[in-house]
């Protein structure tokens, strides 16, 4: 173990994070003086590929951005067209689509709480050395996201990069019957993730409770997917028209993604936490009832305790998907037409890892003038740095390997989506 007070830690593979990046932390005593966490993929351009094709093209070129949200990115494509489109749709093409995106938070949540998030809490290094000790868990955990992969599967027409979804709806729709096979596999996916609500709940955590701002959509009714005002715990409530007027986005040297601020506050908080704690009232009684068996009521704000927040939306996500199967009834068309008009739209859907926005000015013909797109990543990676620069000094005594633990462990509270590449990070920790 070297000294305290000069020392350098590098972990040069972390595989559990989801693209390339590095952390740099420098101290000097007990002292955070800088925090940057870096990523330095190449720019992958997608705002400027979508320059010049037509509104009709978003959706498959935006889901090709992430192959573990690909629905995220596709839904808030369309919303954002069909506002600039004024197209309305059906009430049963707006079911498929939340069943949709329940089968994306099934498959995304389950792969970060036992796959990325759990072997950190047991004291494994990955999910293959876990499940020598604790097979059936690990199995729960591939079960649970294959449950969520068949729904998108289902509706998608693949697991990956899925294509039938449409601005006005769908290409294809299912037939109730090609929904019923669904069933009884989110029957146990809904008692699995009750357990895994409480298997994730006797994990021990660090005290640490930052005074975030939680920032997330609200739904008057419904726990959010697709639709809502944008809402804070610090009195933001605002249209998603809105949007760019409260957040902006900067360029920092040591990184190649934008970060995202609200303005006048500074760092805010989306995803899990912020969704959980500014909607718990909207969630089922079944996840209710189980987060207060947990000791999860809202105020949550320990990021470690994510683990059990994304197991609750496991919870609320099977329920909502068995809720859909039993209403759905098959619209009577796939899709609704549209008609190209010189507009903007907007729209934010909850990704599972937070707001995705999305902007498109479109031209008389229906071709995209300028786009923009804001992912959950760009906006946690300030507070990912400030949650470190708070968490480092209550560390200082430790050694190498506790320091770098927590600080892996305090990106993965995050589940940050760096890219769906390489998974690479460095740890740096100069101490003067």
């Amino acid at each position: 173990m070297s000294t305290p007070r000069n020392r350098t830690i590098k972990v040069d593979y972390m595989a559990r994070v989801e693209g390339e990046g590095a952390l740099y932390v420098k101290m000097k005593g007990d002292r955070v003086e800088d925090v940057q966490l870096k990523i330095f993929e190449p720019p992958r351009l997608f705002e400027a590929f979508l320059r010049g094709r037509t509104f009709s093209e978003a959706p498959d070129i935006t889901a090709r951005i992430c192959g573990i949200c690909p629905i995220a990115y596709q839904m808030s494509a369309i919303h954002a067209m069909e506002r600039a489109l004024g197209v309305e749709v059906h009430p049963m093409v707006r079911l498929l689509r939340r069943l949709f995106y329940c089968g994306e938070w099934i498959e995304s949540h389950g792969l970060h709480v036992f796959m990325l998030h759990a072997p950190d809490f047991l004291g494994y290094p990955d999910a293959i050395a876990l499940a020598r000790d604790h097979k059936e868990t690990v199995e729960m955990g591939l079960r649970l996201k294959k449950a969520g992969n068949q729904i998108v599967t289902l509706l998608g027409g693949r697991e990956i990069h899925p294509i039938s979804a449409a601005v006005g709806g769908f290409h294809r729709v299912p037939s109730r019957a090609e929904l019923e096979p669904l069933r009884e596999e989110l029957k146990w996916a809904l008692d699995a993730s009750i357990a895994t609500t409480k298997l994730v709940s006797t994990f021990e955590c660090i005290s640490f409770e930052p005074d975030y701002e939680f920032v997330a959509l609200c739904h008057p009714t419904e726990y959010p997917l697709n639709e809502g005002r944008i809402v804070s715990n610090r009195g933001l409530d605002i249209s998603v028209d809105e949007y760019e007027d409260h957040f902006q986005e900067r360029h920092v040297k040591h990184s190649n993604a934008l970060q995202s601020f609200h303005r006048g506050f500074g760092s805010y908080l989306v995803g899990p936490l912020s969704r959980f704690n500014l909607n718990f009232d909207k969630l089922p009684e079944v996840a209710q009832q189980v987060a207060r068996d947990c000791r999860l009521t809202p105020p949550v704000r320990n990021p470690f305790r994510s683990i059990g927040v994304r197991a609750v939306e496991l919870v609320f996500a099977c329920h909502e998907a068995l809720r859909i199967l039993d209403a759905y009834e098959p619209p009577p068309e796939p899709r609704v037409k549209v008609r190209p008009r010189s507009s903007i739209g907007r729209a934010a859907t909850e990704a599972p890892r937070g707001i995705l926005y999305h902007r498109y000015e479109l031209d008389e013909h229906g071709l995209i003038v300028t786009a923009k797109i804001v992912p959950p990543t760009s906006q946690n990676q300030p507070r990912i740095e400030d949650d470190l620069r708070e968490l480092m000094p209550g560390l200082v005594a430790e050694s190498d390997a506790e320091i770098t633990l927590r600080a892996e462990q305090a990106v993965r509270n995050y589940d940050p989506c760096i890219s769906c590449a390489t998974h690479f990070l460095k740890l740096n920790l100069d101490r003067t």
